[in-house]
């Protein structure tokens, strides 16, 4: 018979992966910045819509993260 395999990859995985989540989701905040930034420069004409594409977009990332997590 053979050996089980090891389970510190599982461990290490499952300790570096809510990292990379956390880097992906402030690099995500930070372009929202960045794009709600230079809306404002643009003036309010564009801003609401503008606005309610970001935070469906947030929103949207969100919940596919969510959704991907429980898989």
């Amino acid at each position: 018979m053979a050996p089980p395999p090891a389970l510190a990859t599982d461990a290490l995985l499952g300790l570096v992966l809510p990292l990379w989540q956390l880097v992906i989701g402030l690099l995500v905040l930070v372009a929202v910045a960045v794009s709600v930034h230079r809306l404002a420069k643009r003036g309010p004409s564009r801003m609401s819509g503008a606005m309610l594409l970001a935070g469906a977009a947030v929103v949207c990332i969100a919940v596919v993260s969510y959704l991907v997590e429980q898989i």
